[in-house]
């Protein structure tokens, strides 16, 4: 079928966006895990939650963006997210450990790294298109070491939010650009005369 990815693993036949919507619905449900286990790890309580300021930002230079344009913010956010983790994982490896935290945590990098990759891809289009405008440098990378250990604990356990939040809006955001190519393919259909290319 034109404009489908071919592939020989399972549910190839799926569309571009489809898969990238799976792949956000299962990467929210690992940096779910991922906060899971870190929170047993670290000994947070099973209820801790912190409400503060977003790490992550994008800027919005419109109030009313297309759908496009919410996935370039989102693949933004998404990249910020990756630089968080890889900073994370850069200072926890030095401790030397590996368990499933670890394990899941690496998957996350990794899935997160696919995702990007999709996104960019799936918003690629004629000439003229073009991404909002964000720093991408803009996310504040540094933790505040006058904390202590459990500074550096609270901010990582903020970044795994971040990565829970963003996930989130990416399968959400996905799905609405699914949604929309699909209704844009059926309405091709019935003005061609369902007529098959």
């Amino acid at each position: 079928m034109a404009g489908e990815e071919q592939s020989g693993r399972p549910g190839s036949g799926r569309s571009r966006t489809e898969r990238a919507v799976a792949l956000a619905r299962l990467l929210h449900r690992d940096c779910t895990r991922l906060l899971e286990l870190y929170k047993e790890k670290e000994s947070f309580p099973a209820e801790h939650s912190l409400e503060a300021d977003r790490i992550v930002s994008v800027c919005v230079s419109a109030p009313h963006l297309t759908t496009d344009e919410r996935v370039w913010l989102l693949h933004s956010a998404l990249q910020q997210c990756l630089r968080l983790l890889e900073y994370v994982i850069g200072r926890e490896e030095e401790l030397e450990e590996e368990g499933e935290y670890e394990s899941v945590r690496n998957s996350v990098r990794d899935r997160l790294g696919h995702l990007l990759h999709n996104t960019s891809a799936l918003l690629v289009k004629e000439e003229g298109s073009s991404e909002p405008s964000c720093d991408p440098d803009s996310t504040e990378m540094q933790v505040d070491e006058a904390d202590g250990s459990f500074g550096v604990k609270l901010w990582t356990y903020r970044v795994l939010q971040e990565l829970i939040h963003w996930t989130h809006s990416a399968s959400e955001t996905l799905h609405t650009l699914h949604t929309e190519r699909e209704a844009e393919q059926e309405k091709g259909h019935s003005e061609n005369g369902g007529a098959e290319v």
